[in-house]
């Protein structure tokens, strides 16, 4: 083990032994000077203790020397001891006290200049830290009142959103209810169509049916005429004989055309009937044509609203960061 090391261990010792600092100071001096032959020194006494101020191992340190001092003067004063010897060693006591004491003082002045470099060094480093600290001081009120600005910001821009978000459920509820106006359209143009179909359907019974009636009645007609030819050839031959039969034939055949043409005119004002029946639901039919493409345009306009509005809300959603800002106003 080395003499540092030594020393090192003894003055840990000490410490255990001796709370009191000048105490401790006392006998790190004593086991110094009278057992390693090392002549303490204020400097020295701190290096190896480390308690108290600078100005407790010199305080201790003086007081080790005048202990030391009054010891050395009762041994010298020691009555079997020549006077020439005890002048000798009072001398040498003396001396050795003085250079030491002043070998002190001269330590203790270079750690009081060390200390007072090292206090304005910190006093400086205290006054750049006050300076900082104001600094960050002005810097947190001034991000402060930013923070409150954003605050402020973000309440009317969700004050905004909020409302932005009911404009865009009643706009939604009004394409809904258009939607469901549109599907309620379909429907009656559907069964506008159905029954359109179903007049049609009997227009054209109808129609097949008076032309099947005119043709019939035209074959009979036709027949009838063809017989009425046969007679009147026959007549020809037998004309003398059916003269007087033949006003009353020509009377039934007029009789007959006259049918033939109440016929025909019911056949027609039947057709016209039909026909009219069909412009007036064709009519129908355009009408709510133009109607359903008119709701469809309105639905088109409210969903692109729609659309509009749902990325708005997404734009402008908050996002979680020192504090989100408010999300701009959305148009529905």
């Amino acid at each position: 083990m080395s003499t540092e090391s030594e020393i090192q261990s003894e003055i840990e010792s000490l410490k255990e032994r001796f709370s009191e600092t000048k105490a401790l100071y006392r006998e790190v001096s004593a086991l110094l000077f009278f057992r390693y032959g090392i002549t303490p020194t204020a400097s020295k006494l701190y290096q190896y203790v480390r308690k108290g101020s600078m100005s407790a191992p010199a305080d201790a340190l003086a007081r080790f020397w005048e202990e030391l001092r009054g010891k050395a003067r009762v041994q010298i004063d020691h009555p079997d001891l020549p006077e020439a010897l005890k002048v000798a060693a009072a001398d040498a006591v003396q001396t050795l006290w003085g250079q030491a004491t002043e070998l002190a003082r001269t330590e203790l002045a270079g750690v009081r200049l060390e200390v007072q470099a090292e206090s304005a060094k910190a006093q400086a480093d205290l006054e750049t830290e006050r300076e900082r600290a104001t600094s960050l001081e002005a810097q947190a009120r001034d991000l402060q009142i930013r923070l409150d600005e954003l605050a402020d910001q973000l309440q009317a821009r969700s004050a905004e959103l909020e409302s932005e978000r009911r404009s865009h459920s009643a706009t939604t509820a009004r394409a809904e209810a258009l939607q469901r106006q549109v599907g309620e359209l379909q429907g009656q143009q559907e069964r506008t169509r159905a029954d359109f179909s179903a007049e049609l359907e009997k227009g054209r019974t109808a129609i097949e049916a008076a032309n099947e009636r005119a043709a019939g009645a035209e074959r009979r007609a036709l027949r009838e005429i063809e017989q009425e030819r046969s007679a009147r050839g026959t007549a020809e031959k037998q004309l003398t004989l059916a003269r007087s039969k033949l006003a009353e034939t020509e009377r039934e055949s007029q009789a007959k055309a006259l049918e033939f043409v109440t016929t025909n005119t019911r056949i027609n004002a039947e057709l016209e009937v039909a026909k009219g029946t069909t412009a007036r639901l064709t009519a129908m039919v355009d009408g709510q044509a133009q109607q359903l493409q008119s709701a469809q345009q309105q639905a088109s306009q409210f969903k692109a609203e729609a659309d509009t509005l749902r990325s708005l809300v997404e734009q402008f959603k908050p996002v979680p960061a020192v504090k989100p800002m408010r999300a701009k106003r959305r148009t529905a």
